[in-house]
């Protein structure tokens, strides 16, 4: 939350003082030189929004940045404070400026998993797709578990199955960090369920972890389970012979039925966002849960009762 009073004493405030042209003359300066920490940074990390409206009247760079190129709009986004982001893209802050490492603002937003951030910032023409491999906004969200920032992401053109090497894709690093909601969103979404990183597949993640609602979400949505990764290991071989996931493998075993085909033949006709396009569909309510997958916890239980009997 952004702070109005925050940072407010009654001493002289930080900004350019003396006659106009001493102003203009610092501002013409400062634009020019490297800062290692401005008050406006201070300001813009911390939420003090009217701290920070003063400092830019004052006449400090609003795109006076650090060492590092580290930016004033960088910290606010980091901070999660959209207000203070606000006042500093009406004061001109470049909307994708790159810091040393690769990080834009967004992808700052999307490590506080600020969706007010992300959003004003996508509005404002931040580019939803990294430039490198090093700093991807949807990776960050994804592995942080900020489901509405991956959903802001997508319907701003985010690439879904961007994959980095030493990552892989946006679902892969969900399975592997455990973020179920963020897994199951870029299914909806549209994502590859079979790409990974390199040979090793999304399942193999949930395997490897024993997530036994992971795995079979990714199954529902058409999961292979007889993929093999690098060392040649399905999914299967993963898992302890007598855990409750091996069990699962096993009764996934064989072709998929006609409904689950069905299913995702009528998910990958919707393509992207099929989440919401499925909703507004003129179909009865359970047929709806159905194509969501809305039942999978409902169906491991109907399956398991059914193999107890």
């Amino acid at each position: 939350m952004d702070n109005d009073q925050g940072g407010r004493n009654t001493s002289k405030p930080l900004g350019l003082g003396g006659t106009p042209e001493t102003r203009s003359l610092l501002h013409s300066f400062m634009r020019d030189i490297v800062s290692y920490w401005s008050p406006v940074h201070e300001a813009a990390i911390h939420g003090r929004l009217l701290v920070l409206r003063n400092l830019l009247n004052q006449g400090w760079p609003v795109n006076v940045s650090t060492a590092d190129h580290v930016s004033p709009l960088h910290e606010a986004c980091l901070g999660g404070h959209p207000s203070c982001a606000s006042i500093l893209l009406r004061h001109g802050a470049e909307v994708n400026a790159m810091s040393t490492d690769w990080h834009t603002p967004l992808f700052n937003a999307c490590i506080s998993g600020s969706l007010d951030c992300v959003n004003l910032l996508l509005q404002n023409g931040a580019s939803p797709n990294s430039e490198n491999d090093l700093a991807s906004p949807i990776h960050e969200a994804a592995k942080r578990g900020h489901v509405e920032c991956i959903e802001s992401l997508v319907a701003y053109g985010a690439n879904i199955n961007h994959y980095i090497s030493h990552l892989g894709t946006p679902l892969y690093l969900a399975c592997e960090k455990q973020q179920l909601a963020c897994a199951k969103k870029l299914l909806e979404s549209g994502a590859n369920v079979n790409e990974g990183k390199g040979l090793d597949c999304p399942l193999h993640a949930a395997a490897r972890l024993c997530n036994e609602e992971l795995a079979c979400l990714l199954m529902d949505f058409g999961a292979n389970a007889q993929a093999r990764n690098d060392e040649g290991k399905r999914p299967v071989d993963l898992v302890p012979p007598d855990s409750p996931l091996a069990t699962l493998f096993l009764q996934r075993e064989g072709p998929s039925s006609l409904m689950e085909l069905c299913r995702l033949k009528i998910r990958q006709c919707f393509g992207i966002q099929q989440h919401h396009k499925i909703t507004e569909l003129a179909l009865p309510e359970t047929m709806k849960q159905f194509l969501l997958h809305t039942n999978c916890a409902e169906e491991m239980d109907s399956e398991a009762a059914t193999e107890h009997n």
